[in-house]
């Protein structure tokens, strides 16, 4: 194939996926307007599983060794050699009530899509159809993932770790063979129309503790005879911050924070149980494992001090790191979708956490921000509030993004 007729075949890809916009905007919405919770994603994937098919995608279901919630579609291009990309999307929504008043508002009391996955879906269905539409055009194989349970983890049956989805997803294999993955994730800081892309560093590696101290329960009157699982708590929280104060590379960039405690029943008996949780977030490996290390510690060390016992269960997280040639390829094909002043260098990481760097830990890919954010339109509230919302015109964008790397770079 000729490099004329081969940009000639690009351009009818854009042009196609530009016509999905009424579409794009109707899948989002219908998923919206119902949404799932960690590996709870049935109706979503059925979903996607059901126009991957139609689409005459090969699809697979109940991916995932430990929970079975995944979803993976493979295209194979008709023309000679390629590489094997994987795009991924994210399912699952968050415990929010929603307060937007709009037409297309959650009808799942206390739950609602406040950081985009269900445009994430909807552009990675945009990016197949297109595909699947011109498969005779391109190279290689592409590997179209819906993941569940990217916001959080949950214990698996099988071993007990806390997972998240993308963690269960690449245990059973979805990484085989694979030479550059990528994910994009809407950003209400950048304006819609925009994409934002860091050199290295994307996101933090954000870990969940859970931390229960088990003691003994007695009266006021008789604490000697009791071992207080408070005081635990409150030994382990002075210790835990004196640890990330003078035991932490302060080169290095290292936050925690708890969340919630429970502990007691009544107010004049000593607590036999206390649980607190937090999370962390860190960059290296090394601080990841010396903060983890740490938190285990300083539980050991003050239920010893108080007489009782504690178990500490951990979800780890791991930092999202871009690679050098995928950025590169982000880049330009950010400038032949939506021009090269509308792609950001990202200079600061954050310090949120996404479970893509355990793909991007294992094979050469890229974490990309998609501007959704307009002023005109009132839409700039960030991620995981209840007013958020984005400027549906990117989900062409992102769709046809995606297109541009799986097509454009395909051989």
């Amino acid at each position: 194939m000729t490099l004329n007729k081969n940009k000639a075949a690009l351009e009818e890809m854009l042009a196609y996926a530009g016509s999905l916009h009424d579409e794009l905007i109707a899948i989002r919405r219908d998923l919206h307007r119902h949404p799932e919770l960690l590996y709870d994603t049935d109706r979503t994937a059925a979903r996607v599983a059901g126009l991957l098919e139609e689409w005459g995608i090969d699809v697979q279901t109940g991916v995932g060794p430990h929970f079975g919630k995944g979803v993976v579609g493979v295209l194979r291009g008709g023309l000679e050699g390629g590489r094997t990309l994987l795009l991924r999307a994210d399912m699952d929504a968050l415990p929010i009530t929603e307060l937007n008043d709009v037409d297309y508002k959650s009808l799942v009391d206390g739950t609602m899509h406040a950081c985009g996955h269900d445009a994430h879906t909807a552009m990675l269905l945009g990016a197949a159809k297109t595909l699947a539409a011109y498969r005779e055009s391109f190279a290689g194989e592409i590997r179209f993932v819906f993941q569940p349970a990217e916001e959080g983890a949950l214990p698996s049956p099988l071993d007990g770790r806390l997972l998240s989805g993308g963690r269960d997803m690449i245990e059973a294999g979805i990484l085989e063979g694979v030479d550059r993955c990528y994910a994009l994730h809407v950003w209400p800081e950048l304006d819609a129309g925009t994409i934002g892309i860091h050199s290295r560093y994307a996101m933090a590696a954000s870990s969940h503790f859970h931390v229960t101290f088990q003691g003994t329960s007695g009266h006021h009157s008789s604490p000697h005879l009791a071992a207080d699982a408070i005081q635990m708590t409150g030994a382990y929280i002075a210790g835990v911050n004196g640890m990330m104060a003078n035991s932490i590379d302060p080169r290095e960039q290292a936050v925690l924070a708890f969340g919630t405690m429970r502990a007691g029943t009544v107010i004049n008996a000593i607590a036999e149980q206390s649980i607190i949780t937090g999370t962390f977030r860190a960059f290296s490996k090394q601080t990841v494992a010396a903060i983890t290390a740490g938190l285990e510690r300083h539980a050991q060390a003050a239920s010893l001090a108080y007489g009782g016992f504690y178990h500490i269960a951990l979800r780890e997280g791991i930092a999202v790191m871009n690679d050098s040639e995928a950025v590169f390829e982000v880049i330009r094909a950010g400038t032949a979708v939506l021009g090269g002043e509308n792609v950001r260098q990202q200079l600061e990481p954050s310090l949120a956490g996404e479970d893509f760097g355990w793909y991007l830990d294992r094979v050469p890919g890229a974490f990309i921000l998609l501007g959704c954010g307009n002023d005109a339109l009132g839409i700039r509230e960030g991620l995981h509030r209840p007013k958020f919302n984005l400027d549906e015109s990117v989900l062409v964008h992102g769709t046809r993004l995606l297109v541009q790397l799986a097509a454009g770079s395909s051989s």
